[in-house]
């Protein structure tokens, strides 16, 4: 158990039998009574958001997160199957719970998983992949005035945006944390 004193941005507390982070702190003690800790929350499991007042002697409650290095092998119909490297057990996980990073997965990739109660509720892929650009229309030239960029899409499906001069079959630099371009690698 965590007491309100223990409270800081970035924290994961269990309330109400979910997981939140603490996204924001604040702390204020008035001229008499209790000291007071205003947290802002946000649910870990469905991403909702909210504010709560904590009491100096209120307690709050640890979740039961596990976190787990595994490497990713094989997708099987709208499951992904993952394997932990020191047990070579097998791990099944929805393609819900990836959301958007399943387009950056690659065979052999090692993720960071973050289970509560045994169900995957946070990836965390490397920052940066490197992929090939399957489908953009060519830049015309002259429009260089200012940062002007154009779709691209990924042999998966993926679609972002490029700046002119990547073309199709240039292999480019992704940052999973935002699902934007970060560079090019190497021209086709």
């Amino acid at each position: 158990m965590y007491t309100a004193s223990d409270l800081r941005k970035g924290l994961k507390i269990e309330l109400d039998g979910d997981p939140y982070i603490i996204t924001d702190f604040d702390f204020c003690k008035p001229g008499k009574g209790q000291a007071l800790y205003r947290c802002r929350l946000k649910n870990m499991i469905t991403g909702s958001t909210m504010d709560r007042t904590f009491r100096s002697v209120d307690r709050v409650g640890k979740p039961d997160l596990v976190e787990k290095e595994l490497v990713f092998t094989y997708q099987d119909g709208s499951t992904y199957v993952f394997m932990d490297p020191a047990s070579y057990e097998e791990v099944h996980i929805p393609a819900e719970a990836l959301g958007d990073q399943h387009y950056f997965l690659d065979d052999n990739m090692e993720c960071t998983f973050l289970f509560y109660r045994d169900k995957a509720i946070e990836i965390t892929l490397p920052y940066f992949v490197e992929k090939q650009v399957a489908e953009t229309e060519p830049g015309a030239r002259g429009d260089t005035a200012t940062n002007i960029t154009k779709p691209a899409r990924l042999a998966n499906g993926y679609e972002f945006a490029v700046p002119l001069f990547v073309n199709t079959g240039d292999i480019i630099r992704i940052d999973t944390r935002t699902g934007g371009y970060a560079e090019r690698v190497k021209k086709a």
